[in-house]
């Protein structure tokens, strides 16, 4: 991803800003939502584990799948 990123600086020379070219920021844009959807399954995931461990401990009994999925369509 080439591209010509420009530093923003204040009278002491530090950078306060940068401006992206806008098919960079797009293209950064569009990553980012990408990992904002990968990590909301992942800890989805990781909270029904979670879940399911916890019902182990506890004997708790868990809807099955064919129920889930019936009551889903249903």
């Amino acid at each position: 991803m080439a591209s010509a990123l420009k530093y923003m600086v204040d009278e002491n020379g530090d950078k306060t800003s940068v401006l992206v070219p806008l098919k960079t920021w797009e293209k950064i844009n569009q990553d980012y939502f990408k990992l904002q959807n990968k990590l909301k399954v992942l800890t989805g995931i990781k909270e029904g584990l979670a879940e399911v461990s916890e019902a182990k401990k506890s004997g708790k009994k868990l809807q099955t799948l064919k129920d889930f999925l019936r009551e889903s369509n249903g």
